[in-house]
């Protein structure tokens, strides 16, 4: 009976052993296999043996990791400080490599986002982190995908999402544009006089050569002043009438 009742429990042992062997893998998830702690191969997807006690299995997930950078204290170039965080686009594209290179593959791609985000952005002045932030956000994907490429990681995009400036800041690009305005706005009107002083030249030389049309200029000047409610007209004289 004793005898009976052992063979019965290895048999359930046994099937349970086999039964936990077994292991299902997603489509985007990878297992990295190691064989009495070292390295096999990387099985998946679908369902793979893995053998108990001899082999240990770690599981790896393939999709795209959107990981956010918080705030980075970053002084540019021209010495002002902005807070400026990102957003991060990453995945995994060789499991063996995130699982035998670094030891957390999230927290060290999190942590050399943050420094890679204050040294890049610290090269450029305050005006190209705020308009030119497509060239910035391409040069910090760029930086990190060489960096990550050893870890068995491909860096996909990186979006600079806010830069935060203080008051004192805010109100100083606030004067600069306003002056940048006025600056504008009397350059136009240094060009429109001098091209109304061209077409006035033109018009004297025209009117040099007919003495008549000057005559009906100022008949023409006199119907227009005399339409407008005014008490005094003003006519240089004299007038040739001929």
């Amino acid at each position: 009976m004793e005898f009976v009742v052992s063979a019965t429990s290895i048999a359930v042992m046994g099937a349970l052993l086999v039964i936990s062997s077994f292991r299902v893998l997603r489509e985007y998830e990878r297992g990295v296999v190691f064989m009495l702690g070292r390295f096999w191969k990387v099985k998946g997807p679908g369902l793979i043996l893995v053998l108990p006690l001899v082999q240990q299995m770690v599981r790896v997930d393939l999709r795209t990791v959107v990981l956010e950078v918080p705030p980075q204290d970053v002084i540019s170039r021209d010495n002002v400080s902005v807070k400026v965080s990102a957003v991060l686009y990453f995945r995994v594209v060789d499991a063996q490599f995130a699982i035998i290179q670094v030891a957390n593959f999230l927290n060290a791609t999190s942590q050399l986002s943050q420094t890679t985000l204050r040294s890049a952005l610290g090269k450029h002045e305050l005006d190209e982190i705020l308009a030119e932030r497509e060239r910035l956000n391409a040069e910090i994907q760029q930086v990190l995908d060489s960096q990550t490429e050893g870890w068995g990681i491909k860096v996909s995009n990186v979006e600079i999402k806010h830069v935060d400036l203080n008051e004192n800041m805010i109100r100083a690009i606030a004067r600069q544009a306003e002056a940048e305005r006025e600056r504008r706005a009397k350059v136009i009107h240094a060009e429109g006089e001098m091209q109304a002083s061209t077409k006035l030249l033109e018009a004297a030389q025209m009117l040099a050569k007919a003495p008549e049309a000057m005559q009906l200029r100022y008949l023409q000047t006199l119907t227009q002043i005399t339409g407008e409610k005014s008490s005094t007209i003003v006519f240089p004289l004299p007038v040739d009438m001929r």
